[in-house]
């Protein structure tokens, strides 16, 4: 569902920036800008396809560790994208204006093709360089993608914006946009918190909360709800360590709601792979068995970002 959500908001925003840029010049009868116009949006939905390979590429030469950095890395980076746009949103209500303005200036230039042209591909490009980034934020995450629900996103987001420039019909921006941010917020939230995980995976970050301690060839863990559990190792220094890092890593989480699976083979209904834990999970990041860290992580960015954009639409 988070893609649908994603995939609308970024090619509305596109759409959006498009319409009133064609709108403009049609009025003050800019056919040659029109032309330009078009050839940037072509321009950078070609840049954009080709940027997703080369993400692609780039991103499957990571294996272990350096996968579970690489993929931290980036989805916090993308959460960090994802809440900027939100507020940016929020801050910038006269988008229109803006445009005209950037519009005007570019047909006043000596260079007014290029101009129109450069204005196009960089407000579209940047839109599919962030839904690149957050459709692969929601792959890691989910373990795959819902291509059914992108383009059907993808059509509500152009359907909607040819409402608005072609039909002339008026469509509640505001209240969109201040549903939509407010459910952004909790997947920012969720990216972040997921980032976090990795990076908890990869070392980078030391688990918290919990204790272990050594009884001959047992290492004991225990959660701060009381719960223990016995890990046995052999006398090799790598497989202690291995061993040690699975039982803080038991030790960290604060519950676990992922009991084993039904005996038909499904999952229970709030096992994060389950029919209510799935869902919420790829909306809000919700995890059946998380680490202090990234409860505390969650709850920071939902609190955090959602002030901030409360803070920017005020």
């Amino acid at each position: 569902m988070a893609e649908l959500i994603i995939v609308f908001r970024e090619v509305l925003e596109g759409s959006l920036i498009v319409g009133i840029l064609y709108t403009y010049l049609k009025k003050t009868n800019q056919s040659d800008a029109i032309i330009r116009l078009w050839q940037g949006v072509a321009a950078a939905l070609v840049a954009s396809i080709i940027g997703s390979f080369l993400f692609q590429i780039f991103a499957n030469g990571f294996e272990g560790k350096s996968a579970k950095l690489f993929e931290g890395v980036v989805m916090i980076i993308a959460a960090a994208i994802l809440g900027s746009m939100i507020v940016w949103m929020a801050k910038n209500r006269n988008i229109a204006g803006d445009l005209k303005e950037k519009a005007d200036n570019a047909l006043s230039s000596d260079k007014v093709g290029y101009s129109i042209f450069a204005l196009s591909f960089i407000s579209v490009f940047r839109e599919g360089i962030e839904t690149i980034l957050f459709l692969y934020g929601i792959i890691i995450k989910e373990g795959g993608l819902n291509i059914v629900l992108s383009l059907i996103g993808a059509a509500l987001g152009i359907g909607l914006s040819f409402m608005i420039f072609i039909q002339g019909r008026k469509v509640p921006l505001k209240t969109f946009f201040n549903v939509t941010s407010g459910v952004l917020v909790f997947v920012a939230a969720g990216m972040f918190t997921y980032g976090v995980h990795e990076l908890e995976s990869a070392n980078i970050i030391p688990y918290y909360g919990g204790a272990i301690k050594t009884d001959n060839n047992n290492i004991i863990a225990t959660r701060i709800n009381g719960n223990i559990k016995v890990f046995t190792f052999e006398d090799s220094k790598n497989n202690r360590a291995t061993v040690v890092n699975k039982a803080s890593k038991w030790a960290s989480r604060i519950w676990d709601l992922n009991p084993p699976k039904n005996e038909d083979g499904t999952y229970p209904v709030m096992h994060d792979k389950g029919a209510v834990g799935g869902l919420m999970k790829g909306l809000f990041g919700y995890n059946g068995d998380p680490s202090m860290i990234e409860v505390i992580a969650w709850v920071l960015v939902v609190l955090g970002l959602g002030f901030t954009w409360r803070k920017a639409a005020a």
